[in-house]
């Protein structure tokens, strides 16, 4: 196991990208909920807009991209983003591919964010009841190659320089939510109501919020909470790049 600090870089501009709606909110709300109040410009990009999950067969797929992309705008606004961005890619269809990895590259040559954070490619599980969503670790291994090297190098994509204007970017920080290696632990504890009030905003997903939250608050960070004061972290794996 590595070493877990506490100490990070304050991020300034942060580009979040998920497969889907609340992705962002149940893998590292309070995290970009800590950083937006410390003054960080964050953008929101989501691969899909989640059209393939529901339970209810009255609805259209139309009608839950509508759906989720208002949830998932209201999460953002009680979390404190600065946009976001759907890509409309298919729900559950996504695979490693080059117009997956463009389509992360534009982005981040677009916004030029200092931090990029997404999940962590190699959990493909958690314990022995859970598999984990074939687009999380699709995306989040796409998010390293875009990060390095093909949003740094002016040959990969050139398109996207020569047609868009569109300059290579080095994102310096890269932070990978859920991970199966951790080195950081940001403390959420003061951010844990903001997270729950935008995962409350997802009500096509989550049917039993009071279940839900209950869930959540058992999930104190043992390492350093007390009975007397609970306490609330995240956990990444922070990678430094040159």
């Amino acid at each position: 196991m590595t070493s877990i600090a506490s100490q990070y870089p304050i991020p300034k501009k942060v580009l979040a990208i998920f497969a889907h709606p609340d992705d962002a909110e149940f893998f590292s709300g309070g995290t970009l909920a800590r950083w937006a109040s410390e003054g960080a410009h964050i953008t929101l990009f989501l691969l899909t807009s989640g059209d393939k999950g529901t339970g209810d067969r009255s609805l259209s797929p139309a009608q839950l991209v509508a759906t989720r992309e208002a949830e998932t705008r209201a999460a953002a606004a009680q979390l404190g983003f600065h946009s976001v961005i759907f890509q409309r890619m298919s729900d559950g269809e996504l695979e490693s591919s080059l117009s997956l990895r463009r389509a992360i590259v534009r982005m981040i040559r677009m916004k030029q964010p200092d931090s990029v954070l997404s999940s962590d490619p190699l959990a493909r599980w958690r314990g022995n009841r859970r598999v984990n969503h074939p687009d999380h670790w699709v995306v989040a291994s796409e998010v390293m190659n875009a990060v390095y090297p093909a949003a740094r190098d002016h040959l990969n994509f050139p398109e996207l320089l020569y047609d868009e204007g569109l300059e290579p970017h080095i994102a310096r920080y890269l932070y990978l939510a859920l991970p199966t290696e951790p080195n950081l632990r940001i403390e959420t504890t003061a951010f844990q109501p903001q997270k729950l009030n935008a995962l409350r905003e997802h009500r096509s997903q989550i049917k039993d919020f009071e279940g839900l939250k209950a869930r959540l608050e058992k999930q104190q960070d043992l390492s350093f909470s007390t009975p007397e004061q609970p306490r609330y972290a995240e956990y990444f794996r922070l990678m430094i790049l040159d």
